[in-house]
Formats: structure tokens, sequence, C-alpha cells
């Protein structure tokens, strides 16, 4: 009876141990099948990151290119009121010199 007892006993323990090897096998796939997902969830959101920040980049550009557009406009337009006053200036100057002279 004592060795049915003893029997009884090693096999809960085998048993257990079973179990506790099933249930280590199962944590480690449950944990490698969560950082897998992780890895894939990140690795998507740093796709989605870029792709937004590329998007903005575009638009920045697009924004700088119609700011230095209208910078180069206004200069421009500065620059021929600028001109045309000098040639004014230059004019009135010229006659006045000259009047002084023959006078």
């Amino acid at each position: 009876m004592a060795s049915e007892t003893v029997k009884k006993i090693l096999e809960a323990e085998a048993e257990a141990e079973k179990k506790n090897a099933d249930a280590r096998r199962k944590a480690e796939e449950i944990v490698n099948s969560a950082q897998s997902k992780a890895a894939v969830a990140v690795q998507k959101k740093l796709t989605e990151a870029m792709s937004e920040s590329d998007k903005i980049r575009q638009e920045n550009r697009n924004k700088l290119s119609e700011y230095v557009s209208e910078a180069e406009k206004a200069c421009n337009d500065m620059l021929d009121s600028l001109r045309s006053n000098a040639e004014n200036n230059m004019d009135k100057a010229v006659d006045s010199i000259i009047k002084g002279f023959f006078s």
C-alpha cells in the first residue's frame, strides 16, 4: 500500500512538472506573440509618422516656394520703382547741369 501511495505521489509530481512545463511554454508563446505584435505595431506607427512627416515637409516646401516667389516679385517691383525714380532724378540732374552751363 505504501508503494501504491509513493507511486501516486510520483505520478502527481510528474503530472505537476508536465503542467508547469506546458504553462511555461504557453507563457513564452504568449510573450513572444505579444512582442511580435508590438514590433509590428511600432513599425506601423513609425511608417505612419514618417509618412506624415514627409507630407508636412512637402507642404512646407510648397509654402516656402510661394513665399520666395512673392518676395522676389516684391523685390522686383521695388527695384523697378527705384530704377524709374533714379532715371527721373538723373534726367532732372542732367537738365539742371545743362541749364547751369548754358544759362
